[in-house]
């Protein structure tokens, strides 16, 4: 069996507000227009009778995210500054060519980030949590030299 990343999907408070900070922080594009979703398929797959919202496709380099709206449930808030060692899904992880650059540009646009830029030994590479609107954690990276990128 062949295993392929294929994507995160992340429950969001306001998609236009996630597709534009994903847009402007990080160049991210939607693969469609935003559309409604609704119905027995989706009540099923997410195990929510009625379900109901908004969801967008959007994509970066190799990198893509699902982004969905709910209107049906509501859902429940979660903690906008939950501890990454919270059970489940801690955070996401994005390369980037320029981490300082990224950093700053992050920084500048008032991103909440986790503490100052990290440089780990053993490779060099250069890391940094940060968190979006809804207080999701992602992880921006500049990897060392010689580490590989996943999938090679």
């Amino acid at each position: 069996m062949t295993v392929k990343f294929n994507h995160v999907g992340i429950s969001v408070t306001d998609l236009d507000r996630s597709i534009a900070f994903y847009r402007d922080m990080f160049g991210m594009e939607p693969l469609g227009d935003p559309f409604p979703f609704s119905g027995p398929q989706f009540s099923e797959i997410m195990d929510i009778p009625q379900v109901e919202g908004r969801m967008c496709m959007i994509a970066g380099g190799n990198l893509w995210l699902e982004l969905f709206e709910f209107a049906n449930p509501a859902g429940t808030p979660k903690d906008p500054n939950y501890k990454v060692s919270d059970r489940g899904i801690s955070h996401f992880g994005m390369t980037v060519d320029d981490i300082h650059a990224t950093y700053a540009k992050l920084k500048a646009a008032g991103v909440p980030i986790h503490g100052r830029l990290q440089t780990f030994s053993g490779g060099g590479m250069r890391a940094a949590y940060c968190r979006d609107p809804d207080g999701n954690v992602f992880e921006i990276m500049q990897l060392g030299d010689g580490m590989p990128e996943p999938g090679t």
